[in-house]
């Protein structure tokens, strides 16, 4: 199926996210943490729209994913859904708010779905999460698995570099994929894992596997929409390909309007009432 027959689907699914895997068409996802960026990225055509918690960095200029609270989380997740017409909204659970145990895991879910109108929730983890994984499931809420590099463990990792290139890693990896599956996710994120461990892990296991430096062999791909469009430039990881430099093409803007407000160009008459 194109991607024009496609987007005459009224709502992505996590049943239609299935068939595509079966039928080997890609599933595209991008983030996004806004009303206008996500209307933007729906209307062109995405399957899956990430309200990350990588809003801590984007948005709001911090080092780490660790910062941002559940609310904030929230207030990005309903800006988002208010733009969006077609594409799947996951919502990460931010640190903190899932893993201590599985009755304030499945509270912050339901917030989640409550307040924003997200269609599933993101949670970063496997054997050490599966209890909180099965609750929220219990209560019906469609839930994204997250192995590799997961940026809320950066302290632990002490580094963002390649995960799982050790075989007991590797292991740990395929095993936690099967139990995330056998949990009832409806996909996982792979995050900057080799290649090849990464086509293991979508040919052995039957949902969704989207990838994010893991590689061509997964069943599709994520990126962040600020480094993708060349808005953010400090982060360049060989995994990223940048589409477009909006960040020059911005910069040039304003400096042309600066340029217009001093010369007293603009406004003219035509822009004066």
């Amino acid at each position: 199926m194109s991607i024009h027959q496609s987007s005459n689907v009224k709502r992505i699914t996590t049943h239609i996210l299935q068939e595509m895997k079966n039928r080997g068409e890609k599933i595209s996802m991008l983030t996004a943490y806004d009303f206008t960026m996500a209307g933007i990225v729906d209307t062109a055509g995405i399957d899956i729209i990430l309200v990350g918690d990588s809003a801590s960095n984007v948005m709001a200029g911090h080092e780490t994913t660790l910062p941002i609270t559940l609310d904030q989380m929230i207030y990005h997740a309903t800006s988002v859904v208010r733009g969006v017409k077609r594409a799947f909204v996951v919502v990460d659970i931010p640190f903190g708010s899932y893993q201590g145990n599985s009755s304030e895991a499945l509270r912050s879910a339901i917030r989640i779905m409550k307040e924003s109108g997200g269609h599933a929730v993101k949670v970063e983890g496997g054997s050490e999460i599966k209890e909180s994984v099965s609750r929220i499931l219990s209560a019906g809420v469609p839930v994204m698995g997250h192995l590799g590099l997961t940026p809320q463990s950066i302290y632990k990792f002490g580094t963002y570099t390649v995960r799982a290139k050790e075989e007991t890693e590797a292991q740990k990896l395929l095993d936690d994929a099967k139990i995330l599956e056998d949990c009832g996710c409806f996909a996982i994120v792979l995050e900057k894992i080799p290649a090849s461990l990464a086509k293991k892990v979508a040919e052995s296991i039957s949902i969704p596997i989207i990838g994010i430096g893991a590689g061509p062999h997964v069943d599709g791909q994520v990126l962040v929409v600020h480094d993708m469009l060349g808005i953010t430039q400090e982060f360049q990881p060989r995994f990223l390909r940048q589409y477009a430099d909006l960040r020059a093409d911005m910069n040039k803007a304003v400096q042309n309007y600066i340029k217009d407000v001093k010369s007293k160009d603009f406004p003219n008459d035509q822009e004066s009432y």
